[in-house]
């Protein structure tokens, strides 16, 4: 599944340090790096579920302390 890249628009007497800021920006909204980062190698299903295991375990640690 193809996702459609992150454009912006440069406006007219924009700075390109300022422009270089939205477009990281819009990057990171986008989730594009975390989801290339997880590509980069393959995890095993046993191994995705084991990670997904734990990381509910510390949320729900995390919310159990905080109410």
């Amino acid at each position: 599944m193809a996702r459609p890249g992150v454009g912006i628009k440069v406006r007219e007497n924009e700075p390109i340090d300022r422009v270089l800021r939205r477009f990281k920006r819009a990057v990171n909204r986008s989730k594009i790096l975390r989801e290339y980062r997880q590509h980069m190698f393959y995890i095993k299903p046993s191994e995705e579920r084991r990670i997904e295991r734990q990381k509910s375990l510390r949320n729900a640690r995390r919310h159990s302390h905080q109410s």
